[in-house]
């Protein structure tokens, strides 16, 4: 048995990816690439580096004539991503990540009409009774948040079929690697870039409120109405953020770098699960605080707030995850 064909049954048994090879041997993933292609061999420093981090002796790496050590190929299966099912989990994501996006911005959009027609039916001029702006906005909200619900499920179930790429350890097929790289190099000024349109737009949301205010704070509809405005730049602000965010991620997945790494992954369906929950508790308290209120105008400070604070929960999440291993 060559030596190439060692190093990936010692790696498959140790339950790494090329890149984690890699980072631990301190050389970069094409090395490796390399190393298991028999295109090339390492030199004799790197040799002794694998025998120690395989705990093998480095006769057995070298010397063809040396059986292997009892590697069980049936019991550590390894998922095998061709480049066709790459390109078609990018190309998913990349769709998908429109939808989520506007999924979200309705759901930010969705108490726009109860804001404006509250107001409204505060002008008896209108001749809109209180009792029909309420209903007419619950029905408008409610249908929204109905299509923002269907679009997430529908989003969830086209890339169910890839959901071992973010749980599992994979080896990417010849040539995936490279490309998805690539694909993500001229990605990253994009990414960039719609991080910083989606800050910019939701430190500026609040203006169009200020401005209203300003111009006469005793006028409800002018103010409800450039809430209302306030809203639609936030939403689309948070729209840069996501979808850009979920693009970015399906490259790292694919990868297996940042939160999609070997030690990570082994967390990520708690992580997932908790983000989950929380943004669910959010959303619920502020439909709950504004619908037993009636301060709409005032209860969007709650998605500020859970903003802030989520960072802070992710953060906590892996502490405790490394303290417990």
């Amino acid at each position: 048995m060559i030596f190439a064909d060692k190093l990936i049954q010692l790696r498959k048994k140790a339950g790494w990816s090329q890149e984690e090879l890699a980072e631990q041997m301190d050389v970069t993933r094409q090395s490796v690439s390399k190393w298991e292609s028999a295109q090339s061999i390492p030199d004799l420093e790197k040799i002794i580096h694998l025998s120690k981090l395989f705990k093998v002796s480095t006769d057995y790496l070298l010397k063809e004539e040396i059986e292997d050590i009892g590697y069980d190929s049936k019991t550590h299966t390894t998922k095998h991503v061709s480049m066709e099912e790459a390109a078609a989990f990018l190309s998913i994501k990349n769709k998908t990540a429109t939808s989520i996006a506007v999924a979200v911005f309705l759901c930010i959009l969705s108490p726009i009409c109860l804001l404006i027609l509250g107001a409204v039916s505060e002008v008896p001029a209108y001749g809109v009774t209180e009792e029909a702006a309420g209903g007419i906005g619950m029905v408008v909200l409610l249908i929204l948040v109905t299509i923002a619900l269907a679009i997430f499920l529908s989003s969830g179930r086209k890339t169910a079929a890839f959901d071992y790429l973010e749980k599992d350890i994979f080896e990417t097929g010849y040539g995936v690697y490279e490309m998805v790289e690539e694909q993500k190099a001229r990605y990253d000024k994009t990414y960039t870039r719609s991080n910083i349109l989606g800050a910019g737009l939701c430190i500026m949301a609040l203006t169009p409120l200020f401005i209203g205010a300003a111009l006469n704070d005793k006028n409800e509809l002018l103010l409800m109405s450039m809430l209302s405005i306030s809203f639609v730049l936030a939403g689309i602000g948070a729209g840069f953020f996501i979808r850009s965010g979920i693009v970015w991620a399906s490259y790292e997945k694919l990868l297996q770098e940042g939160e999609y790494s070997k030690a990570n992954k082994e967390n990520c369906s708690i992580t997932t699960a908790i983000s989950f929950a929380y943004w669910l508790l959010a959303t619920a308290i502020y439909l709950g605080y504004s619908l037993l209120t009636n301060h709409w105008g005032y209860s969007w400070v709650i998605w500020v707030v859970a903003g802030i604070l989520y960072p802070a929960l992710i953060v906590l999440i892996h502490s405790f995850s490394k303290q417990t291993r």
